[in-house]
């Protein structure tokens, strides 16, 4: 059925946000609110990852499969609209990081999105109630990083 498709996308979707989003909570420990909130993100799309697999082995989709090596990072990262091209300051280093969460996130969005739309198609009622669920938690993840971009730069910009 074609809405193993959308699961698997889903899955490995969040599961690359999960990568990015310890990846950020490693790299910038300095930065106490995004070492701590990246961390608590990581957890809920790993949650997410892990209701995924049991909704794909409904949907007689291999699990193992969507998430086994090598299917959890994020793919081609998004550009980062050359902000890393204007050298080492680690200040654009970390609204690189931040837009390319962001831009992740809103992918993960819209995955959940084309999923939702597809159980509702194929009356899946547990599936929409998952995408239900968890959508709205990717949306936050979302706004959490398009707020932390408009708390950090103007400080960026303005050294």
């Amino acid at each position: 059925m074609r809405i193993g498709v959308a699961l698997r996308e889903v899955q490995r979707s969040e599961a690359g946000l999960a990568v990015e989003l310890r990846r950020m909570a490693d790299e910038y420990q300095d930065e106490v609110e995004i070492h701590h909130v990246a961390q608590d993100l990581a957890r809920w799309s790993d949650e997410h990852v892990h209701e995924l697999a049991a909704a794909a082995a409904r949907h007689g989709e291999d699990s193992e499969t969507l998430a086994g090596p090598g299917r959890a990072g994020p793919g081609s990262p998004p550009d980062a609209g050359g902000l890393l091209a204007a050298g080492s300051d680690p200040g654009l280093a970390l609204l690189a990081d931040l837009r390319r969460l962001y831009l992740a996130a809103a992918g993960v969005s819209v995955d959940w999105e084309l999923l939702g739309q597809g159980a509702q198609a194929v009356k899946d009622a547990e599936l929409l109630e998952l995408s239900g669920r968890c959508h709205p938690r990717t949306l936050r993840q979302m706004n959490w990083a398009n707020a932390m971009l408009k708390v950090l730069s103007p400080q960026v910009w303005a050294r």
